[in-house]
């Protein structure tokens, strides 16, 4: 313990107090209490807090986070988590531009948490189109709808009909079906590959119904986006099979769809098989292209094969 002098009483020579009117009057004549004037005021310009560390992207902010990569202070609004502490915005878009973006195997970049953007504009499409046939008063069906002997005068009806349906009931069973197997195919493939098979599948499907439906019944409708969907049940199997991926359910729900379109009347089995074919066709296609050669390859490969579409169309009007 350490001791000290005792401090000399008030009133005595190094004693004072400030009680006793020893002290010196502050000048110009202000009490103790109007001393004290408050934190000196910041500067003009200046941060805030007087020299406190701010946010670069945001001046009037003070923060004492840092940036663990180039260290910077980072308002919480600029802070993104990382592994260790924090990043700011700027470090984290510089690491994405320098990083190489992440591919599935076929190509596609990958979204995480992505919506599947395609998979619902053709669901939308397909419900709006009934919707206007149903509710609309417009002659939808009519104007597009696909059959063989329309098909020669109005080529384009061999897509459009992809996209009508016959009642509520066979619109929500595509509906569905085009929702359980589309996000999976558009995050695998890419949205891009993914219009791609969706709309040669159901081109293939419209040119099958041309080939395999007998001359007395070239002038019956035909709608519906089940072309298009049996093209996705097969691109779906290929693509699990590339992935070496066992799912039953996939192939339960093929077969039964399958049986149901040999089993049920009034049933374009032409137009799902067709599509079934072409879809698979493609997603093989995109599975097994060699790594270097999957943008180039895909675009001549579809290409190649819409071609030969348009050609099996057109042989088979002139062989009438």
């Amino acid at each position: 313990m350490t001791s000290y002098p005792a401090a000399p009483p008030p009133g005595q020579p190094g004693g004072s107090s400030p009680y006793d009117g020893s002290q010196p009057t502050p000048p110009g004549g202000q009490g103790w209490a109007g001393a004290w004037q408050g934190p000196p005021a910041p500067r003009q310009g200046g941060p805030v807090g007087g020299g406190a560390p701010v946010c670069p992207r945001h001046p009037d902010r003070v923060s004492y986070v840092t940036c663990q990569r180039c260290g910077r202070p980072a308002c919480p609004e600029c802070q993104r988590p990382a592994s260790v502490g924090v990043h700011c915005v700027d470090c984290v878009r510089e690491a994405q531009r320098s990083t190489r973006p992440r591919v599935t195997v076929f190509g596609a970049k990958t979204r995480p948490g992505a919506r599947p953007v395609v998979t619902i504009t053709l669901i939308a499409l397909c419900v709006l189109m009934f919707a206007l046939e149903a509710f609309g008063g417009l002659p939808i069906y009519s104007t597009f709808a696909y059959s063989p002997a329309a098909g020669r005068v109005e080529p384009y009806r061999m897509l459009t009909a992809a996209f009508l349906h016959a009642g509520m009931l066979h619109l929500a069973m595509n509906m569905i079906a085009l929702w359980f197997t589309g996000p999976f195919l558009e995050q695998a493939l890419g949205r891009v590959r993914f219009v791609a098979l969706y709309l040669v599948s159901a081109f293939g499907a419209s040119v099958a119904v041309l080939w395999l439906t007998p001359l007395e019944e070239f002038t019956r409708g035909v709608v519906g986006a089940s072309g298009a969907v049996f093209g996705l049940f097969g691109a779906v199997a290929v693509v699990l099979a590339r992935l070496k991926m066992r799912n039953t359910q996939i192939f339960g729900v093929i077969g039964i769809n399958l049986v149901l379109t040999f089993v049920i009347p009034n049933i374009s089995w032409q137009g799902h098989l067709g599509g079934l074919v072409t879809g698979a066709l493609i997603a093989a296609v995109y599975a097994y292209l060699p790594k270097r050669a999957q943008t180039w390859g895909a675009v001549a490969a579809i290409g190649g094969l819409v071609a030969l579409l348009a050609l099996a169309t057109v042989t088979r009007y002139t062989l009438l």
